[in-house]
Formats: C-alpha cells, structure tokens, sequence
C-alpha cells in the first residue's frame, strides 16, 4: 500500500514555502483560522512545521489552489488512512469550507468528506474491512477524527444547512456521510 513518509510531507510543505513565501509571512486574523496559533503542531507525529501556513495558504486566491493538495498529502498517511494531524486540522477546515466564495473550497468539503468516511469505526469481524482499514485500536486518530467532528458538529450542521450554498458543492451522499460523522448514532447500520 502506498505510504507517504514524513519526509515527503515536509519537502512538499518546503516546495510550497518556497514558491509562496508570502504565506510564511502573511498575518491572518481570519475566524476560521482562530485557534491555530494555540495548536503545537510540532507536538503530532509526522507533523510539518508548515501546516499553520498551508491554512493561511487556503484563504488566498492564488496560494489557495498550490496549498489544498500539500495539506491534503499531510493529512493523509495512505489513501485508506488519515494522518494524525487530521484531527487537529479538522475545526479548521470545517470553518473554511463554510467561508463563502473561497476558491478551494469544493476541495476542503472534499476533505471533510474523506476524514468522515476513513474516521468510520471498522467492524472487527469484517476482514476485508479491516484488511483495508486496519482495526481501529491501531489507528486510533479515527476516534481523535470523530472526537473533532462531534467537538464541532454546529459548525458542521450549520454548514451543511447555509441556504446560500452553491449548487452541487455539497451532493447527497457527501451529506449523508457528513452528517453521520456528527449523528453516528442516527446512522448506525
């Protein structure tokens, strides 16, 4: 299975420094992003000191686009696992994607919609599920996902409700995974 390494993640974060050095710089007072300074990021495993950054990078139109696929690649360990800075990061997204005429954001209900889908408890007797997904006592950044979601399930609720949403930025489906990450007892199978 395919595994991004730290070191990968840090040289992308690094290319995107480089290229947008503006964003390393910029001072972003933004209510989406309040709270990331308080986050020690340099505490989470397989963490990149550049993801305060990569955040700022979403709200800026040219930056935005170049930052989404870095910050998705951090929080992302394979394509079956979220990292374990996903669940930090997810407030954060959740408040982005709710900020209107953002460029990137379809990608961010995007990433919302897999962080809701791989943070799903995985049924121990299903082994093609946990072939796939591992068992949930070795992936434990699910249960941090899921903490995250519930913790900020208004905000969620309250962007999956705006009226103002633009249509087809948030299909059916994504709904209802969404709100099952928020209602997981609602949603049982």
């Amino acid at each position: 299975m395919c595994v991004m390494d730290a070191a990968v993640k840090e040289a992308a974060v690094a290319r995107f420094l480089r290229e947008h050095p503006q964003m390393e710089r910029a001072a972003c007072d933004h209510p989406a992003l309040l709270g990331c300074a308080d986050v020690d990021w340099s505490q989470i495993p397989g963490c990149p000191a550049g993801v305060p950054v990569l955040l700022r990078g979403l709200l800026d139109e040219v930056a935005g686009p170049k930052a989404l696929p870095v910050l998705g690649n951090v929080l992302m360990n394979s394509i079956f696992h979220v990292s374990a800075v996903m669940p930090p990061a997810l407030p954060f997204l959740i408040r982005l994607a709710a900020v209107p005429d953002l460029v990137v954001r379809p990608g961010l209900v995007d990433l919302l919609v897999v962080a809701a889908e791989l943070s799903s408890p995985v049924d121990s007797d299903e082994e093609r599920q946990v072939l796939l997904f591992g068992k949930d006592c070795d992936h434990p950044e699910r249960e941090w996902c899921r903490a995250a979601f519930a913790a900020h399930a208004s905000a969620l609720r309250a962007l999956l409700e705006d009226e103002n949403l633009p249509d087809g930025l948030i299909g059916a489906d994504d709904r209802k995974c969404l709100l099952k990450a928020v209602e997981p007892q609602r949603y049982r199978s």
